[in-house]
Order: C-alpha cells, then sequence, then structure tokens
C-alpha cells in the first residue's frame, strides 16, 4: 500500500467515524440482531429440522453475512457515487494522488469494517448463548474472504452502474433484499425446501452461507459453493471495472 493510499485510509477512517448511522448498521446491527434472535427461548432449543442444532446456532453465519452485505451494499456505494457525483473523483486524477488510491482506501475500510463486524458477532455468540466457535478454522477464515470480497465486488458494481448518490442508494437497496434472502437473514438457507436451497445456493451469498455453515461445523467447505462465490467476486469485480466511471 503506498504513502498516499494510506493517507487517505486514515482520513476515510475519521470520516467513517464521524457517521453514526453507518457505525451501527454495519459495525453493530449485525450483533443487534443475534442478541434479539438469541432472546427467543425456542431459539436456543435443539431442533430436529437442524439436525440437533439450536436456530442461534445456524444464525452466528448469518449474522456475519448480514455484517458483509451491509458493509459491501448500504454503506459503500454511496460514498463512492457521492465522491463522484461531487466532481472529487476527477479532481484527484489532475493530481499526485490518483483516484485509484481513494477506491483501494474505501475497499480496504468497509472490508475491514465488515471483518471486525463478523468478529464481533461471532464472540456474542459465543459468550452470551454458547454457539461453539468454527471447527475449521482455516475453511471458514477462506469462506469468509471469499464472502467480503463478493460483497465489496457486488457493492463496486452497484456503484459502477450509479451516476449519483442517490442512484445508487436505490440500486443498492433493491439489491440488498433479494441479498438478505439468499444469505438466510429471513429463513436460514438450512431450513429452506431442497428445490429452493439448490437455487439459493448458486447466489453469491447463498454459496458463502452453505461454506461458513459447513466449516462452522467442522467440515471443508464443500468446492462447489466456494467455486460459486470465486465466480461471482470475478465477475462482479470484472463488471466493476468494465463499467466504472471517474466522473
Amino acid at each position: 500500500m503506498t504513502t498516499a493510499t494510506r493517507t487517505l485510509l486514515r482520513t476515510e477512517v475519521r470520516l467513517f467515524g464521524r457517521e453514526p448511522a453507518a457505525l451501527f448498521w454495519v459495525m453493530l446491527s449485525p450483533t443487534v440482531l443475534l442478541v434479539i434472535l438469541g432472546s427467543i427461548p425456542s431459539f436456543r432449543e435443539a431442533s430436529a429440522d437442524l439436525g440437533g442444532r439450536r436456530v442461534i446456532d445456524v444464525y452466528v453465519p448469518v449474522s456475519v453475512l448480514f455484517a458483509l452485505i451491509m458493509a459491501g451494499l448500504q454503506a459503500m456505494p454511496p460514498v463512492l457515487a457521492g465522491y463522484r457525483e461531487r466532481g472529487i473523483l476527477r479532481r484527484m486524477s489532475t493530481t499526485p494522488v490518483r483516484p485509484g488510491a481513494l477506491l483501494t482506501a474505501q475497499l480496504v475500510l468497509h472490508g475491514v469494517a465488515a471483518l471486525v463486524s463478523a468478529l464481533l458477532a461471532i464472540t456474542v455468540g459465543r459468550l452470551a448463548f454458547g454457539v461453539a466457535l468454527p471447527g475449521n478454522l482455516p475453511g471458514y477464515l477462506l469462506a469468509l474472504l471469499l464472502a467480503t470480497a463478493c460483497s465489496l465486488a457486488l457493492g463496486s458494481a452497484v456503484c459502477a452502474v450509479s451516476r449519483t448518490q442517490k442512484i445508487s442508494t436505490a440500486v443498492g437497496s433493491a439489491v440488498f433484499f433479494p441479498s438478505m434472502f439468499t444469505a438466510g437473514v429471513w429463513v436460514p438457507v438450512q431450513s429452506m425446501p431442497d428445490t429452493l436451497r439448490e437455487i439459493v445456493g448458486f447466489s453469491p451469498f447463498g454459496a458463502a452461507s452453505e461454506a461458513l455453515d459447513a466449516a462452522a461445523g467442522g467440515a471443508w467447505p464443500g468446492w462447489v459453493p466456494l467455486v460459486v462465490t470465486i465466480l461471482w467476486a470475478v465477475l462482479l469485480t470484472g463488471a466493476a471495472i468494465r463499467w466504472f466511471r471517474w466522473e
């Protein structure tokens, strides 16, 4: 990382810290969701439909994905679109600090924020509700990093196709709700009917959910969900690069 990128990153971190809404929705809302669900007595009881696991056990990986979705779709696109709309990226193209440095700083900032939020959800799940830590830590970390890359790539693609900040918010919201569904926020992917589960498994967050759930249970994530997540990350990154405009 260049000196210019590090300087921009520090500036962006300070600006991010001044946004209470962003701090709450990215850093705290996934854990708040987990605490609310864990407060339901039946969610702390073993379920035969989940192979003897509790609903709260399943919702820890879901909360992790919720953190990634919030950072990638709700927080990052409006910021980048706003910079472009106000001409900041265009003006930076005439200085030694290239616009790409700002884009890199935003990706690093929101990626780290999502990972910290995910770690907080895992910690609270363990301490408050006795949810076991990931049984296959290397597999879990791999699935988490791939899901993070996919989320940031999706957010970058949303920004690329949005000319203004308002449009990026609207497009991000339109993509946000299907992403929430496929991640299992409303209905855990493991509880979906077989046909629907197979279809959801080919979506970015549906595949990531299956990979995280397998690793949480101690198994190595299946190659199909890992490959699906990688393909989505590559395709969305390519789309963002192809359509992104500095002004």
